[in-house]
């Protein structure tokens, strides 16, 4: 039984770790999306300034050009992090299939040869008789 008992807090550590990573990858995600639209107020500005809003103009603003090359790396770093988002999301799910199957497994050895429904059902009412 303490074998089991490890492996249920091992897939628990691994779901817990699963579901921090999806989380971390949607932080990032909020915060480069943040930071792109501040990058599309400050070239507003700049073009607003200068007074020329088409980047292949020879008296385009610099400082807007650099804007917009950040602002298109920060596109393909999103990018980058949904495919991240998803592939860690698959691997949340796959981690939380595994919980389920392990605390089953745990919990149906609590009671040898009953349903696990009727084992929890069972345990809780034995240790209301205590």
């Amino acid at each position: 039984m303490r074998s089991k008992d490890t492996l249920l807090r091992l897939q628990r550590f691994r779901f817990e770790e699963k579901r921090r990573q999806v989380y971390e990858i949607e932080l990032m995600i909020a915060d480069f999306k943040r930071k792109q639209d501040e990058l599309d107020q400050q070239i507003a500005i700049e073009e607003g300034k200068n007074g020329v809003s088409d980047p292949k103009h020879f008296n385009y603003s610099m400082t807007a050009k650099a804007l917009r090359d950040r602002r298109e790396n920060m596109s393909h770093s999103m990018a980058n992090l949904n495919s991240q988002l998803s592939d860690a999301q698959e691997a949340f799910q796959e981690t939380e299939k595994e919980l389920k199957k392990v605390e089953l497994m745990v919990e149906k050895e609590a009671v040898p040869g009953t349903h696990p429904a009727v084992a929890a059902d069972h345990s809780a009412g034995s240790n209301a008789h205590r």
